[in-house]
């Protein structure tokens, strides 16, 4: 079934509440959506098709939705296979369709569909083009990079909506969280972890994308993924603004802690009771590295607790790390403390990691715990604590 956004836009995306991993490796407990629409005008635009995974829904959806019709154009603003799977089977079902992608997208279609003729079944957009509908005008804005290279956005100047592609985007499907972004009573948790995990590397191109943005008039967002926004698409413009900036939105102190035994953890318990009520603990044993991620770009102040191993850091803190670093996570305050049980090395590795990033302010002195806390290692983490809470 379809779903009507306005007299001339439907909703023709899908559910998909069978997926555990997204990208295969991000965990989707309420599933994820796939987006998809269709304009309706003198001529009829498709934006974009959905996965696999959903292809006879989707067409289900599409053959409703149409009427009859036979689509002009499908736009296709990015060509991952989450939305693009389709290509193949639209071009053969609407022979005199065309394929409308930036200059950068349409020599990816036969990367992905090498069976498939496009000659003289593609138009290439670059910024500031514009496509006619009728009473619908389409404005194409290239967003490189947010976050694959030939990403674009759509602006209907008629409407005032911004087909988003993945920006603005949230795990979870519509069914259970809600069409509409004010229905959504969580966007913000899986809407952060969504961006971080997805376009957070990436701050330098989301600005520039958010500063296009700026000159239009965006009354509604249509993203790929997630609630339509329509409630208040200036706060929601607002976060990713925040979030590109590498700004903390959050106050407090996360405490990160990686334990083998224990002796750690408690540790990492007993100073969060030194830092007071900002403190929020995340166990990155048994807590997904998505939301640890998350959690470490919203929060502007990160002591990290560990354990030595092999010589060197304990996986999961390392793992942390890593993950921190190919998002391109800065503009942090970190505090360190290290255990270990005859030679301590986890703090030389954290700095070393911490190193190869930008912007990393390391507070206070490193402490270091043997194998269990004791009361000799109260004061100095009451003085990292005070440290930590001073900035």
């Amino acid at each position: 079934m379809f779903r009507t956004i306005n007299t001339d836009i439907r909703y023709i995306g899908t559910d998909d509440i069978d997926i555990t991993l997204f990208e295969n490796q991000y965990p989707v407990p309420q599933g994820i959506s796939y987006n998809s629409y269709v304009i309706f005008d003198e001529k009829v635009a498709v934006m974009d098709t959905v996965d696999c995974r959903k292809g006879e829904e989707w067409k289900n959806n599409l053959r409703e939705a149409l009427e009859g019709r036979a689509p002009d154009y499908l736009v296709v603003h990015h060509m991952e296979p989450d939305h693009s799977s389709l290509i193949a089977w639209f071009a053969a079902e609407f022979p005199d369709s065309t394929i409308v992608a930036s200059a950068k997208g349409v020599p990816m279609l036969s990367q992905f569909f090498e069976d498939v003729d496009f000659s003289g079944r593609t138009l290439a957009v670059k910024e500031g083009d514009t496509l006619s509908l009728g009473r619908h005008e389409l404005k194409f804005v290239m967003a490189p990079m947010v976050h694959w290279p030939e990403v674009m956005v759509s602006y209907d100047q008629t409407e005032g909506i911004l087909f988003s592609a993945d920006a603005f985007g949230k795990f979870g499907n519509l069914a259970e969280c809600g069409f509409y972004d004010d229905e959504d009573k969580d966007w913000e948790t899986e809407g952060a972890r969504y961006y971080f995990n997805i376009c957070g590397k990436y701050g330098v191109q989301v600005q520039m994308l958010l500063k296009k943005a700026a000159a239009l008039d965006i009354r509604t967002i249509c993203p790929l993924h997630g609630p339509v926004i329509r409630k208040d698409p200036a706060r929601f413009v607002g976060l990713y603004d925040r979030w590109s900036l590498y700004s903390p939105t959050k106050e407090g102190v996360l405490i990160a802690h990686a334990s083998i035994h224990g002796g750690t953890a408690d540790a990492a318990r007993r100073f969060a009771g030194m830092v007071g009520e900002g403190a929020r603990l995340v166990d990155l044993t048994t807590t997904d590295p998505s939301e640890a991620v998350s959690l470490a770009f919203l929060y502007g102040k990160v002591v990290l607790a560990a354990s030595s191993y092999d010589a060197g850091l304990f996986p999961p803190m390392y793992e942390f790390l890593h993950h921190l670093q190919d998002k391109n996570w800065q503009k942090r305050s970190v505090g360190i403390i290290e255990n270990g049980s005859w030679g301590p090395t986890a703090a030389r590795v954290m700095k070393e990691l911490l190193s190869q990033m930008k912007d990393i302010s390391l507070v206070g002195d490193v402490v270091t715990i043997k194998s269990r806390m004791k009361a000799t290692d109260v004061p100095p983490m009451q003085e990292l604590a005070h440290a930590i809470n001073s900035i």
